[in-house]
């Protein structure tokens, strides 16, 4: 039993610390994965889908880069991807629909 020094209340009862293994610790023979995605992601730690989205408000083909990534499956070789590179396609097709709106315009008018 361990008592910390320092409490007011002398009426609570005794923090006890358990000194036994951690959950985590007794299962962790029971999942193989673990550890897998303990990696830090690429690109400042972000991901190449993230990464990409930030650099495409300033370089738009790299919208289009990472849509290419995602159709081609990237997020395979780390599920964590698979968000920012889904955005960098959602922000290249709404970049082709304003370039496609815009060169309607200058054309038509």
């Amino acid at each position: 039993m361990v008592r910390f020094p320092g409490s007011s209340r002398k009426s609570a009862p005794p923090f006890l610390v358990d000194s036994s293994e951690d959950e985590s610790e007794r299962n962790l023979e029971s999942y193989p994965l673990v550890g897998l995605y303990d990696r830090p992601l690429p690109c400042c730690g972000c991901g190449v889908g993230w990464f990409s989205v930030i650099l495409g408000f300033f370089f738009p083909p790299a919208w289009f880069y990472g849509t290419i990534l995602y159709l081609a499956s990237y997020y395979e070789r780390d599920p964590r991807e698979r968000s920012g590179l889904a955005t960098a396609a959602i922000m290249a097709l709404i970049c082709t629909l304003v370039i496609v709106i815009v060169l309607f315009v200058i054309f038509l008018s």
